[in-house]
């Protein structure tokens, strides 16, 4: 790149102070900061969207050789699995009857615990009860309402 020193950006102020004024040379450092901004902006999305190609291109190889595993490994399952067939057709025995030769394994069948809920509510005491706000007893709608209705003062 070019090679700007202290010595030579001072040369180039200089040169732009004489030639562009005073008045005028603020704005035009800032358009020509801006400029070079959006020059770096885009300097900066062309690389990422060059880097980005070259990953998705790794990406597709990479695929590739994913798949041309996959393939392999299904190829030498299918090969054993005939290799496996031919082991039994040649026995005497086929697939099938020894599917239906194993017994189906038996689970023992769900049993309720038979836990008495209401026997274990009887069992909580009446202050824990009344201490954690556990209902007692059921109340209607109507009274419910009553309850907690707001007293009004007279």
């Amino acid at each position: 790149m070019i090679d700007l020193g202290i010595s030579k950006l001072a040369l180039i102020g200089a040169v732009a102070l004489i030639v562009i004024g005073p008045e005028k040379l603020p704005r035009v450092a800032r358009t020509v900061g801006m400029l070079l901004g959006k020059a770096q902006r885009y300097v900066n999305d062309v690389k990422a969207e060059v880097n980005r190609s070259m990953d998705l291109d790794e990406l597709r190889k990479m695929k590739d050789t994913v798949q041309d595993a996959a393939r392999d490994v299904e190829q030498s399952i299918h090969s054993g699995a005939s290799d496996f067939e031919k082991q039994f057709s040649e026995s005497g025995q086929t697939l099938s009857a020894l599917a239906d030769a194993e017994p189906e394994p038996s689970y023992p069948q769900y049993k309720h615990p038979r836990k008495n809920w209401r026997l274990k509510q009887g069992a909580t005491p009446q202050w824990y009860k009344s201490r954690n706000g556990v209902r007692t007893k059921a109340l209607s709608g109507a009274a419910r309402v009553a309850r907690f209705r707001p007293h009004s003062t007279k």
